[in-house]
């Protein structure tokens, strides 16, 4: 299975300048909890989430029509290719600790999402003498390693970061 096959087609956007109020409607609006950011030829240039929304509200002191998606998106931008296998982008999502990727072209132009939720709806069960592509054990086996604990290393990471 191709990541083309499970992801979604038409995702909602943003740019850099956009303010977290029109973030969070868009968000709201779509039922999507990540917002790529895109530069004016739709290529993805970072991402916001739900979570990095209400953060960046609860500590900013600010109000939402004040700060923009750029102040606060992460620039770290994992991404597949619609033509990818499903199981790389789920090795991705696995490495990278994340539920949601933007799928982008070869010249990185925004396609769709694939998100974890767009996976679990493409599952099948394994039965006697019968292999599923995409089997409900690929999708438990990534979200261990997702919600998994931190190692070390990446626990540090993170509070340098910070």
């Amino acid at each position: 299975m191709k990541v083309q096959d499970a992801m979604m087609r038409t995702p909602v956007h943003c740019s850099p300048e956009t303010n977290l109020g029109s973030a969070i409607e868009l968000l709201w609006e779509r039922n999507c909890g990540i917002l790529p950011i895109v530069d004016a030829k739709k290529k993805v240039i970072g991402i916001v989430t739900d979570r990095d929304l209400c953060v960046a509200l609860g500590t900013r002191n600010r109000l939402p029509g004040e700060i923009t998606v750029g102040e606060v998106a992460n620039g770290q931008v994992y991404s597949c290719r619609g033509q990818d296998d499903i199981h790389t982008a789920l090795r991705t999502m696995a490495n990278k600790r994340v539920r949601r990727l933007p799928v982008v072209s070869q010249e990185g132009v925004l396609e769709g999402i694939l998100s974890m939720d767009n996976i679990v709806l493409h599952t099948e069960s394994s039965g006697l003498g019968h292999k599923a592509e995409l089997s409900d054990e690929d999708v438990v086996g990534t979200l261990r390693q997702i919600y998994g604990p931190l190692v070390p290393q990446v626990v540090e990471a993170r509070t340098a970061r910070a």
